[in-house]
């Protein structure tokens, strides 16, 4: 590790080596954020654990567009920033999510431990697809962003059934060749995306200051948002000419 011959050997650690390595420290921060809300879920403090997760999906959004600010890759060749944040995607996405619904019971304790374990199992495979992003930064299949099903499950408390239907229909969809809205970096539409999902992160927030016993307009403006970023990547595949500016 180059940090550490420079430190025994006495020298300088270049400035640049030591900025990209503080963007690897940021993502890996993301690990104890997880394990905050590991703490939370299993005492039963759901909200708590949500506002961690949030906490970590910041980190998630913002570690990226840092790192090729400073070029990471370039200046820490062999330090993989994209196999540590898939480390810490994996927890913060889906172990921690289906910890938190099993731990619930809230689609009766029977269901919601066979979904927990859908939930990891067809992750831990999407997780290993090196195509998992087209050339236009869409991702191809369901992206495990089970953090935020599991919320949106926690806001409006659907049937049992229904719940147990949204979370095998989305596990299936991870192996499927449809499209899923990367709301950043995807350039079509992107206004829109972004400010339908600064809604919904808006529309989160509150339902967490409620601790889930949110009015109707926010469960439905849950449900809507949610609904959009869940389904656009599909339309935006259908119609490949859609929000296209060239």
């Amino acid at each position: 590790m180059r940090i550490f011959s420079y430190i025994f050997n006495y020298r300088a650690v270049p400035y640049a080596e030591i900025r990209a390595f503080c963007v690897h420290l940021l993502t890996a921060s993301g690990s104890f954020l997880a394990f905050l809300g590991v703490v939370a879920a299993a005492e039963h403090r759901f909200v708590d654990m949500f506002w961690w997760l949030g906490l970590a999906l910041i980190v998630d959004g913002i570690d990226g567009p840092i790192a090729r600010k400073v070029r990471v890759k370039e200046v820490l060749p062999n330090w993989s920033g994209d196999t540590l944040d898939n480390i810490i995607d994996y927890v913060t996405y889906v172990l921690l999510p289906a910890f938190a619904l099993y731990q619930s019971g809230m689609i009766g304790e029977n269901l919601s431990f066979v979904a927990a374990g859908i939930i990891v199992v067809s992750s831990a495979i999407y997780y290993a697809d090196m195509g998992m992003k087209t050339d236009e930064y869409f991702f191809s299949g369901f992206p495990v962003v089970w953090n935020m099903v599991v919320f949106t499950l926690f806001v409006i408390k659907p049937d049992d059934t229904v719940a147990f239907a949204i979370v095998v229909v989305s596990a299936i969809l991870s192996f499927f060749p449809i499209w899923f809205l990367h709301p950043v970096r995807v350039k079509r539409l992107r206004p829109l995306n972004l400010a339908i999902f600064i809604l919904w992160t808006v529309l989160s927030g509150i339902a967490l200051l409620k601790h889930f016993a949110s009015p109707d307009w926010v469960v439905w403006g849950v449900v809507i948002t949610g609904l959009y970023l869940y389904c656009i990547g599909f339309v935006l595949q259908l119609f490949p000419n859609l929000g296209r500016r060239d």
